[in-house]
């Protein structure tokens, strides 16, 4: 049996980052607490020979407050590792040090690792390792993970207590009148004492006017949207050109795949089904959904990776404070962005029960991957792709935020009632974005990722969609009987039929609802042509984009709610409370726009 290593330690201290550069896998890193809410395993190889790695969520203490940092405690009390590699904060020994001395009170083959020691020399921080090492009895290395330096290192240094005799580590003195924790703290600070040195540096205190400035009472949240309209700007001036070539592209190709069809006699049914079903809606998804999300993703990552998305969350804290929810939700806010069934996930984070469903009963407001490639095609092609349809971008992006506010509100003030819960968030500090690994993670683990997953669920869809229409049901098919039916319910919110079954229809991914919507009207070639030939206008576009933001969350979604809450009830209200209230503000829209 291959040996188990567990990697344990404080959040945001580069575990992720040194099991990925271990095992070679893509575990989600970013400068920022809360991307590892579970146990991730991969293999590595240690001396020639194979080991087990287990990337364990961050924690502080192994007294857990939340159900990441029980998943770590359990780990660690149950000795379900072999050894255990602690890995520590070289910017911030003495914060990283008391879990240590915990861990190895309860577990002798342990080992440390000193990482972002190439930050802390920036910072003028000098670290004696053999010191440290002397010290507590047991192996202590260096290592700047980002880089892979001393990854093996370390490894080795676990391997060897498995292979060896069982260390006898220093024990942890306990004086009259102290607890485990307060031992703890004082020896770390005895520990850093003797073997830490300092220089005097500039860095901390730019660091600290820069904060001042993000987190800032005035500037904090107009810098956090302009940040945002940036990003927007750039997305939708970049991807109006590309998305137009893959679409003409794929008409091009689409003509000479019907001719080869055509011959080799292929019967028009079989021929239908195939082009104007499965490739017509396949061939959209791509178009509208590639050239967005390949600017967009690495745009967002480069703030993740810089640091900035704990910023956000400072600047929340007291919005989130005053709904009666806890400010730890704006993270899975930001993990909503990416995908709601990750976010769901992510509220793991959050130590009280009552705020970790009010957090995953509203994440689905926010805007996932899905939903951002329909929401900013539609901004260009009915606001145009400058500063108005980023500015609508930003709007929406604000609108969102302040429907997980009034909604979490909403749920603390009734059926979820309660006062919210102090916590700690940590501020990590700047790091300069490594942009080649950025660029390929985001294209990789998210572009192309969701893509092929959009693509999965969009090309099977499209034959469903196409045969729905082509089976007849007392006369009309039943696609056209679904969408009559619908109609009149749709125009009074501002919609029609063919958008709300494409909304029904697209339940299980939420990349294929615009696609869906297109089908329903029987519509072929460019998008905006053919939305503006079925009638749209602005504002049937503006109620889209509102119901996109509040309707039930997508199947995977709902399977994610119902696994974290472990009852059907919440999982039915997170669907009907979002939709009920996106209604509301459509018929709010279309009255507008009647007005108007």
């Amino acid at each position: 049996m291959t040996p188990v290593i567990g990697l344990c330690g404080n959040p945001n201290v580069g575990k992720s980052t040194l099991f990925n550069g271990a095992t070679g896998l893509r575990q989600h890193t970013g400068n920022w607490t809360g991307k590892t809410v579970g146990l991730q395993a991969g293999t590595a190889r240690a001396d020639g020979r194979p080991v087990t790695l287990v990337d364990v969520p961050g924690t502080y203490s192994l007294r857990p407050v939340s159900e990441e940092e029980r998943a770590a405690a359990d780990f660690v009390m149950e000795g379900r590792a072999d050894a255990y590699l602690v890995i520590l904060d070289g910017t911030s020994l003495r914060r990283s040090l008391p879990l240590a001395l915990q861990v190895l009170a309860r577990q002798k083959r342990t080992a440390l690792c000193v990482n972002l020691l190439d930050e802390a020399e920036k910072q003028g921080v000098h670290i004696d390792t053999e010191a440290l090492e002397k010290a507590l009895g047991v192996p202590v290395v260096g290592a700047a993970a980002r880089s892979g330096k001393g990854i093996e290192e370390a490894l080795r240094a676990a391997l060897s207590l498995i292979d060896g005799p069982e260390p006898e580590p220093a024990a942890l003195e306990i004086r009259p009148g102290e607890t485990e924790a307060e031992a703890c703290h004082r020896r770390a600070g005895e520990l850093c004492a003797l073997a830490v040195t300092r220089t005097d540096t500039n860095k901390d205190r730019r660091q600290l006017r820069v904060d001042q400035l993000l987190t800032g009472r005035l500037l904090g949240i107009p810098l956090m949207l302009g940040l945002l309209g940036l990003v927007f700007f750039l997305t939708l001036k970049g991807a109006n050109y590309p998305s137009a070539l893959l679409q003409s592209g794929f008409d091009a190709l689409g003509l000479w795949l019907r001719r080869g069809l055509a011959a080799i006699h292929c019967p028009p049914f079989l021929t239908g089904a195939l082009m104007d079903g499965v490739y017509g809606v396949t061939a959209t998804v791509v178009s509208v959904m590639l050239p967005p999300m390949a600017i967009f993703f690495p745009l967002f990552t480069l703030l993740e990776d810089l640091g900035y998305l704990p910023r956000v969350a400072f600047d929340l804290d007291k919005c989130f404070a005053r709904c009666r929810a806890c400010g730890k939700q704006a993270l899975t806010v930001c993990m909503g962005f990416g995908c709601n069934a990750v976010g769901v996930t992510g509220c793991r984070i959050i130590d009280s029960k009552r705020e970790r469903l009010v957090a995953i009963l509203t994440n689905s407001v926010t805007p996932c991957n899905g939903r951002f490639p329909a929401l900013l095609t539609l901004c260009t092609v009915f606001f145009g792709g400058g500063l108005l349809g980023a500015g609508l971008m930003v709007g929406l992006i604000a609108f969102s935020l302040a429907m997980t506010l009034g909604l979490s509100f909403l749920l603390s003030r009734t059926v979820l009632r309660g006062q919210p819960s102090a916590y700690t968030l940590e501020l990590p500090p700047f790091r300069k974005p490594q942009v080649g690994k950025v660029i390929v993670r985001s294209l990789l683990d998210r572009t192309l990722r969701i893509l092929l997953r959009a693509v999965t669920v969009a090309a099977p869809c499209g034959l469903i969609i196409y045969l729905l229409g082509h089976l007849p049901l007392n006369g009309p098919s039943l696609l056209s009987g679904l969408i009559r039916f619908l109609d009149p319910v749709g125009r009074c919110f501002g919609l029609d039929g063919a958008i709300l079954s494409g909304f029904l229809l697209g339940l299980p991914a939420n990349e294929i609802v615009l696609p869906l919507t297109l089908m329903g009207y029987g519509a072929t070639g460019a998008l905006g042509p053919a939305l503006l030939a079925a009638g749209w206008t602005r504002w049937t576009a503006l109620c889209f984009m509102v119901f996109s933001l509040l309707h039930f969350p997508c199947s995977t979604t709902l399977l994610t709610i119902k696994k974290e809450t472990g009852s059907w009830g919440w999982t039915l209200l997170a669907a009907v409370l979002p939709t009920v209230f996106g209604l509301l503000f459509c018929l709010v829209l279309r009255l507008l726009g009647t007005l108007l």
